[in-house]
């Protein structure tokens, strides 16, 4: 790989932990704020995914040094950096939540695949440490979506263009049901 080769993965690798570190802690603050009757399912199911979430960060983390680079940390680095809002879904319903919890991962998987395309040719080590990202993130999306799926597949969320309006619509969807 050359330097310049390497750089472009330390930068892709940076917004990777960046968005990593986020979910983490978007994860906990879904943990600590969701309420209702699926309260325990969720809030108990959210914690293993926190501690893999802060696996993944710390591997990214020791590969972005590995790569000669400095992982930032910070939670202004990533609030600078970022390229995605805020989470914003307060204390709220386990549904509610879990809709806006699927944008999220959405957004996480999508931009963690544009970033293992980029390292194809020049790093496989880094996409396969992507690529092993992706199957824990895949099936942890696959855990909220258990929740907002019909038995049809067809999921509650509507079509909302962001993690609130997803979140109202599964939990409006959730209130319709008999």
């Amino acid at each position: 790989m050359t330097t310049a080769e390497g750089e472009e993965v330390i930068g892709r690798l940076r917004l990777r932990l960046h968005a990593l570190n986020d979910l983490a802690l978007t994860l906990k603050h879904v943990h600590w704020n969701v309420v209702g009757p699926h309260f325990i399912a969720v809030h108990e199911m959210l914690d293993p995914q926190v501690e893999a979430v802060r696996g993944m960060v710390d591997a990214l983390a020791e590969r972005v040094a590995t790569l000669g680079g400095s992982p930032s940390g910070t939670p202004g680095a990533l609030v600078k950096e970022r390229t995605w809002d805020d989470y914003s879904v307060g204390r709220a319903q386990a549904i509610e939540h879990l809709g806006a919890l699927d944008v999220v991962y959405s957004g996480v998987i999508k931009d963690h695949r544009e970033a293992v395309a980029a390292t194809d040719a020049t790093d496989p080590v880094t996409q396969d440490l992507l690529i092993e990202h992706l199957r824990s993130l895949e099936l942890f999306q696959w855990f909220v979506r258990a929740h907002l799926e019909s038995a049809g597949g067809k999921l509650s969320t509507g079509s909302g263009d962001g993690e609130a309006e997803a979140g109202r619509a599964a939990a409006k969807q959730a209130r319709n049901q008999p």
